[in-house]
């Protein structure tokens, strides 16, 4: 089976409208072989990750959270912080990577998403 590439440009786009459509491609929702119990070889390229529509609310109101497993060890990360310290970048395969099934093709999904800011 080929390859197939998408290049989605977040230019002037929201940031959950673009994951969204990364997301469908990624696991091959939008192709009429569709196997949920395979993943697709499929390549998605999101370009322009830094000009996408993100509100400044969005930003500061946004919270990560991540669990380290020791009593006391929430962590909560805004956006700001998260933009601040990795990039857009990591922005965007956050939220492809909550889109995607939680199951263990998920990890191999998501290696084929690549972001470019």
């Amino acid at each position: 089976m080929d390859t197939k590439e998408y290049t989605i440009d977040a230019a002037d786009r929201s940031l959950g409208r673009v994951a969204s459509e990364a997301a469908v491609a990624l696991m091959g929702k939008n192709r009429a072989t569709y196997e949920r119990n395979i993943a697709p070889s499929v390549k998605v390229n999101i370009v322009n990750a830094s000009k996408a529509k993100i509100s400044q609310k969005k930003r500061k109101d946004k919270i990560y959270t991540n669990y380290t497993g020791h009593p006391g060890g929430l962590r909560k990360i805004p956006m700001e912080k998260v933009i601040e310290k990795k990039g857009y970048a990591e922005v965007f395969r956050k939220a492809v990577y909550g889109m995607i099934r939680a199951n263990k093709l998920r990890k191999g999904i998501m290696k084929n998403l690549t972001v470019t800011e």
